[in-house]
């Protein structure tokens, strides 16, 4: 394990020598990466930001359950104590009849109501889910329309259902995006690990009359690959951060003609480790790819 651990300390430094020899190729081979990357990067962040401001603009989908005007007590607490054991919902609240006619006459029909002779609306209770999912507005929605002294279910999903297709066009465009990038990336990283290799043909040879492993050769290579695609990462991560900071305001000055309060949300260390994790392995992959490709003509 020593030996191992050793061998791969030595590859890494000669790795970093290599990189930190070429100053210029590493920073221009990071910048494109890095600015590659930032792409879907930023597309996929920035689909995140739209559906927070989406919901904080429309508000948060509820499903309104209404009792038969004939329901009494007992019959909305045997409602309410169905609703305490759905594991879905988040919260809900009871609408009793009598305040719902103020809440109407207070809207400005106080004249039509003051007609009637009884109050026509019955008692109705307010739902909000955990989850956003359509299908689980639909299914709770025929779950609560078979319960008994449930006289109407109305969703307030509509929205969501469009912003959910939306969304997953958005998603699905990003992530072709981040493939057709991504191959780049790896030609990319394959070309520059060739060229390093073209280079240090001669030490190469020698190595191999030397008794040098393939694997031993290959190792510098691979990290060599995978550091280069980690600073385009890290560069990736710079480029969003920058985007990130430029749009706040703008975005800010959008979601307050909505009446929204809203600041757009940089990636967090997730997506962060993610976007640097990906880059690495895109870098070790041109290097994998180029160095058997080298070994095998050789």
């Amino acid at each position: 394990m020593s030996n191992w651990l050793y061998l791969h300390v030595r590859a890494i430094a000669q790795a970093l020598g290599r990189l930190a020899g070429q100053p210029v190729g590493t920073l221009l081979s990071a910048l494109v990466m890095g600015i590659a990357l930032s792409l879907p990067a930023g597309g996929y962040l920035l689909l995140d930001n739209v559906a927070s401001l989406a919901r904080g603009v429309s508000g948060t989908p509820e499903i309104s359950v209404f009792l038969d005007t004939a329901a009494g007590k007992a019959d909305a607490a045997e409602i309410e104590k169905r609703l305490r054991a759905e594991p879905e919902l988040a919260s809900f609240r009871f609408v009793p009849r009598d305040e719902a006619l103020q809440q109407l006459a207070s809207g400005g029909l106080g004249d039509v109501l003051g007609g009637l002779n009884a109050n026509p609306l019955p008692d109705a209770f307010v739902v909000t889910l955990r989850s956003e999912d359509p299908v689980l507005f639909d299914a709770l929605a025929a779950q609560m329309r078979a319960w008994p002294k449930v006289a109407h279910v109305q969703l307030d999903s509509s929205w969501v259902k469009r912003l959910h297709a939306l969304l997953g066009l958005g998603r699905s465009a990003v992530l072709m995006l981040a493939g057709l990038l991504g191959f780049a990336l790896v030609i990319v990283t394959f070309n520059t690990i060739r060229l390093q290799i073209m280079t240090q043909r001669s030490e190469i040879e020698v190595s191999r009359l030397l008794g040098a492993t393939d694997p031993f050769i290959r190792r510098p290579f691979y990290w060599f690959g995978g550091l280069q695609g980690m600073l385009g990462g890290l560069v990736a991560l710079g480029a969003v951060h920058l985007g990130v900071r430029a749009l706040s305001a703008p975005v800010a000055a959008l979601a307050d003609t909505y009446g929204a309060v809203f600041s757009l949300a940089g990636p967090q260390w997730p997506e962060a480790v993610v976007i640097v994790l990906f880059a690495t392995f895109l870098g070790w992959l041109g290097a994998e790819i180029s160095v058997r490709r080298h070994l095998a003509v050789d």
